[in-house]
């Protein structure tokens, strides 16, 4: 249950985070404050989950194959996956973490510090306009950075993998 001072703190940010001001710096800014904070907390802490809920997306570069990690807002999707999307703060170009998985969508999630393998699935067309009002009701606005990207953002629902 979200608390009345984080959906406080959410309705105040959230116009912040729609500015041009916010939308250059923070692609720059945001990533090397979320690794340092999780290289202090040992991964149990993240600033971005102070506002909403956060996790940390491990996937293969799609052309390099080397391990890459992304700070990401998540909203659940009400049937115990995550659905995840790919804004990149209204860039005119798809988050890089979107090819990882559209190329492998094996992948694995941590929050507060614990990893879990996930596969990840594109949201199909009919799933979408649900899937943006669940994160809207989360992050009032969020779905302006599509309109402002001028391009679809990649929607992902993220399922747990069993073990073994």
């Amino acid at each position: 249950m979200v608390s009345i001072v984080a959906r406080r703190l959410r309705s105040l940010v959230a116009p912040l985070t729609r500015t041009r001001a916010f939308r250059r710096w923070a692609p720059r800014a945001m990533p090397p404050v979320e690794r340092a904070l999780a290289l202090v907390t040992r991964g149990r802490f993240q600033l971005s989950a102070v506002l909403v809920p956060s996790l940390v997306l491990h996937t293969r570069g799609a052309r390099s194959g080397n391990l890459r990690q992304t700070y990401l807002m998540y909203t659940p999707d009400g049937a115990g996956g995550l659905i995840v999307a790919g804004t990149a703060f209204a860039q005119d170009r798809h988050p890089a973490w979107t090819y990882n998985l559209l190329a492998d969508p094996e992948a694995s999630v941590s929050i507060a510090g614990r990893r879990t393998r996930v596969r990840a699935t594109p949201l199909r067309p009919d799933e979408r306009d649900a899937a943006w009002e669940r994160i809207e009701a989360q992050w009032p606005g969020y779905r302006a950075y599509e309109r402002d990207s001028g391009r679809e953002v990649r929607l992902f629902r993220l399922r747990r993998v069993p073990p073994g």
